[in-house]
């Protein structure tokens, strides 16, 4: 445990000098400066004055086998001894990323057998629009270029990623959307659909898409993304209706189909990636984050036969890369960690066992809740909305301050969930142990009444 005279210190430096990401610079200061997280082992943090902490959300969406596992910092160390680094430019690879482009192929839906290695979901989206646009213009459809995308969508933070996710806080700085980026109705049954019945709700959603497309004209579109479940949006569950009707729509207009797993895969939702949940039949695929369970930064584009067989066959040199893509140690990191959810059973566990006994424990603890209007869930990825009328889902004034302060509560309470509008989201390790989750159920009911106190509900 850091001493208080270095976490002081560690405070004021990082207060002075380090510009966190998502972050309101002027308020984090005000405030006293970062909480200083030490250690951490499974799914319990540790900050620097020894208080342990719930982490309900994996880090950001992606330690999938808990914190602290020793095989993945042996790989990790095996490997920085043998070939500390080599790139992928000039012709060559290493064994790690040869090794790990094999085992994706074989984990991801049939057809998607090609890999593109970067370090970040927002570097890997990135790399989609240029394979997407590079793509059409070599079948001589030049003008298939706009994305399709949905609002609350979330893809990532560079020009490109952010415009094509659907924040609009976040296009509001730097001036985007760029051009040829365009949005629809997310599948958020809560918000939009709750005089439907699901299925229909779901086809309604998925036309929106189809409704864009025929509007722009079919020769304009070059490819539609989208989460399986959108995750950093409010962790919004399409009904089952929704992805079907997507595939058709995509098939019939040639609209290319972008299954966004960042979130989603590594068996978040009780299968390796969601695409299989749902039936999605994509073009591509993004992968990150539980690739390596946040050991060390890596990220993939699974890209389909169509499309890799026109860039390899008529597309001559592709003049885009990183300098890590492929890096033999998170490469050597991501093949430990796909070792370590197959020998432990991880994907099944959630699927039949922790997914929905946490669920159970949450319905238990929340469903009678006088501010909870509806809980929702998909393997260990879930949210809470949170409601003044619980009967006709009317929120609160202030559109997200209530999610704040139930997320402020948690955070008291030393439990981490996340404030997204004006819900609680949760994404715990899929390590989770039954202990765990009633812990964490009982820490979310604790801290929804405590909002519920501060609203005079209580």
């Amino acid at each position: 445990m850091i001493d208080a005279l270095s976490a002081a210190t560690l405070k004021q430096l990082s207060t002075r000098h380090h510009l966190y990401p998502f972050t309101d610079y002027k308020e984090l200061a005000a405030a006293g400066g970062p909480r200083i997280i030490t250690h951490a082992e499974g799914v319990w943090l540790t900050d620097s004055d020894g208080q342990k902490i719930l982490d309900g959300m994996a880090g950001l969406w992606c330690v999938n086998v808990g914190y602290g596992r020793k095989e993945l910092a042996e790989a990790a160390y095996r490997q920085l001894l043998d070939l500390s680094f080599y790139h992928g430019f000039f012709k060559t690879t290493t064994e790690p990323a040869a090794l790990l482009s094999a085992k994706l192929a074989e984990l991801c839906p049939p057809g998607l057998d090609r890999v593109f290695f970067a370090n970040s979901g927002s570097e890997a989206n990135d790399t989609i629009v240029r394979m997407v646009r590079h793509y059409w213009n070599l079948r001589g459809k030049p003008s298939k270029k706009t994305f399709i995308s949905r609002q609350h969508g979330y893809h990532g933070t560079t020009m490109a990623s952010t415009s094509l996710g659907g924040m609009s806080a976040m296009h509001g700085q730097g001036d985007l959307p760029l051009p040829g980026f365009v949005h629809v109705m997310a599948p958020y049954g809560f918000e939009a659909g709750r005089d439907m019945d699901a299925e229909s709700f779901g086809r309604l959603a998925a036309r929106a898409v189809e409704e864009k497309i025929l509007e722009l004209g079919p020769e304009n579109v070059a490819a539609f993304i989208g989460e399986p479940i959108q995750g950093a949006g409010g962790v919004i569950i399409p009904p089952e209706s929704y992805w079907p009707e997507i595939n058709r729509i995509c098939k019939q207009h040639d609209v290319l189909l972008i299954a966004d797993e960042v979130i989603c895969g590594f068996g978040r939702l009780g299968h390796w990636f969601g695409s299989q949940r749902y039936g999605i039949e994509p073009d591509f695929m993004t992968l990150a984050k539980g690739i390596t369970s946040g050991y060390l930064p890596l990220s993939a584009v699974m890209v389909g036969d169509r499309v890799a067989e026109t860039l390899i066959e008529e597309g001559g040199e592709f003049y885009h890369g990183f300098t890590y893509s492929g890096h033999p140690v998170p490469c050597a990191v991501a093949l430990a960690n796909i070792a370590v959810m197959e020998q432990e059973g991880l994907v099944a566990r959630v699927r039949d066992d922790i997914g929905p006994y946490l669920r159970a424990r949450l319905d238990e603890a929340l469903a009678d809740h006088p501010i909870v209007g509806e809980i929702r869930s998909e393997g260990l990825i879930g949210a809470i909305e949170i409601v003044k009328d619980k009967r006709t889902g009317e929120r609160f004034p202030g559109k997200g301050k209530v999610g704040l302060m139930a997320r402020d509560h948690c955070f008291r309470n030393n439990v981490i969930m996340r404030g997204i509008r004006d819900s609680l989201v949760f994404a715990p390790a899929l390590t989770l142990s039954h202990a765990e989750a009633d812990e964490m159920a009982r820490l979310a009911r604790l801290a929804l009444d405590l909002t519920a106190k501060d609203l005079g509900i209580l």
